[in-house]
């Protein structure tokens, strides 16, 4: 029956037959095209080799796991930033052991250009890049047909770098880009801080280099200020020429003629100085710390911007111990394992302000900050906090605000400025929450249109709203939540505003 109305349907009506028939055909083919699909997708979701071996692929956030099912990590150009601190202080760390039996770092279709030793042309090239010991750790090892594949020295560095390799890794130097805007208010150096063990006194330390580095004008300048609780400050500074200043883009010694910071083969830094007070007056001052980072208490750094405006930070010392003295005509401050602090910075620097604060709060280390360029047009640029314990990185936070109490007045060049007495930073990030009181126990002020500050003011022209750099010393009150443990803790730290 069914054949018989087929037929006579076909005879009555061939041309819309046909078309039935083929639209049919088209759509039994499309559905065999979508499950043949849906079966790769499934094949290549579950074959843990096309992503590199392991049971988990860490990737940037962001990136659409569609890619993942359809090309698999050779098929997406992304790379993941301070991917060796993500290694070190995240999947290598000893707070994941329990859950990580190993990692692997993995690069699949980088393009490289390929230029002729002796001329030719140049060719472009797909390559990959990947680390032997760990890459067999995670089982995805190749079959080595002939020779051998295991890990060189390069390899070892990046997965398990001494504590002066990864020191010189992190903290080296830099040159001022070619074409950037004010290239001559690039500047750059190691700033360390030290404070007495009963909390009264402090000393900042700054080893300065800055101008168009090495192409134009440019040389090198010590800074010091020392400070007493209830008293004014005492400043040290000393220029230094271009020709007795040797730095390196890739390691992190510096010296300024006799003056040096020296990386010593432990990890820890050797700081000395000679440097006269600032007016000739006041004699000298001598310093000679050791200043020993705690383990894996380090931010791994970041720079910001490009073209016309460059700011780049990192913090080799976020929690550390300083040995030594700072001695003034005779008078000797001795430190033994007294709490420290090491950071470096580098950038294009007219017009820039900043947030920055770095503590101790019991077992836990913090450090907050942001840049605001020059002509920055958002009213709060995003901070972000960043805390470690003694396993290292532990979390980070991006409060929207701090929200500062100006109660407190200091005199600057003859001039009442208000600046805070007390601050307080909030954020909430899914189920970690963390709340950050801080109490102004000192305030300090410079006029950065007359230069002479620390951290790199050296009197440039500056056209900015707020021209007064306030240091502040005093305490953090820590209080929080992070994956489902408290968080708590108080001590001394180090801050600074503008205003």
């Amino acid at each position: 029956m069914i054949a018989t109305l087929a037929l006579r349907n076909l005879v009555l009506r061939p041309w819309r037959t046909v078309l039935l028939l083929a639209g049919f055909g088209l759509g039994v083919g499309v559905m065999i095209t979508l499950l043949s699909i849906g079966d790769a997708m499934v094949a290549q979701a579950t074959d843990e080799k096309l992503v590199g071996g392991g049971d988990v692929t860490i990737l940037p956030e962001g990136v659409d796991i569609e890619l993942l099912k359809t090309g698999g990590v050779g098929g997406m150009w992304f790379t993941v930033p301070n991917a060796r601190f993500v290694y070190l202080q995240l999947l290598a760390s000893p707070r994941l052991r329990p859950l990580v039996q190993a990692a692997a770092p993995q690069l699949e279709g980088k393009l490289l250009y390929l230029r002729p030793h002796r001329g030719g042309e140049e060719v472009a090239v797909r390559a990959g890049g990947e680390i032997p010991s760990l890459s067999a750790a995670v089982g995805n090892a190749p079959d080595v047909i002939a020779g051998t594949w295991g890990d060189d020295d390069v390899d070892r560095r990046w997965r398990a770098p001494t504590d002066a390799e990864l020191r010189h890794d992190i903290d080296h130097f830099h040159e001022t880009p070619a074409g950037v805007l004010n290239g001559e208010s690039w500047g750059e150096w190691h700033y360390f801080n030290v404070i007495s063990a009963d909390r009264k006194r402090w000393a900042f330390l700054t080893f300065l280099v800055g101008g168009d580095v090495p192409r134009g004008r440019w040389g090198g300048q010590l800074l010091l200020t020392l400070h007493e609780e209830g008293r004014g400050a005492r400043r040290f500074s000393r220029v230094v020429d271009a020709g007795r200043v040797r730095y390196s883009t890739s390691d992190a010694d510096l010296v300024l003629d006799d003056a040096s910071v020296r990386v010593l083969e432990d990890g820890r830094y050797a700081v000395k100085a000679r440097i006269p007070a600032e007016g000739g007056g006041g004699g000298a001052a001598d310093v000679d710390l050791v200043v020993s980072p705690a383990p894996r208490a380090y931010f791994p750094g970041t720079s910001l911007g490009g073209g016309d405006f460059v700011s780049g930070y990192v913090v080799p010392g976020l929690r550390a111990d300083a040995t030594g003295r700072i001695c003034v005509a005779g008078t000797c401050e001795r430190y033994e394992g007294a709490q420290s602090y090491h950071d470096h910075n580098w950038g294009t620097w007219r017009g820039v302000t900043w947030e920055w604060g770095a503590a101790r709060a019991g077992a836990y280390t913090l450090l907050y900050g942001r840049v605001i360029a020059p002509d920055t047009l958002t009213a709060e640029t995003p901070l972000f906090l960043y805390l470690v314990d003694s396993l290292g990185f532990r979390a980070v936070f991006r409060p929207r605000a701090i929200r500062y109490d100006d109660a407190r007045r200091i005199v600057v060049d003859g001039r009442t400025v208000r600046v805070p007495a007390r601050a307080v930073m909030t954020d909430a990030r899914g189920a970690d929450t963390l709340r950050v009181e801080l109490e102004i126990e000192d305030a300090a002020g410079t006029d950065t249109r007359r230069g002479g500050a620390e951290r790199g003011e050296t009197g440039l022209m500056r056209g900015i709203e707020r021209p007064y750099f306030i240091q502040m010393k005093g305490t953090a009150r820590l209080s929080g939540r992070v994956d489902g443990l408290v968080v708590r803790g108080e001590g001394t730290g180090f801050f600074e505003t503008y205003r």
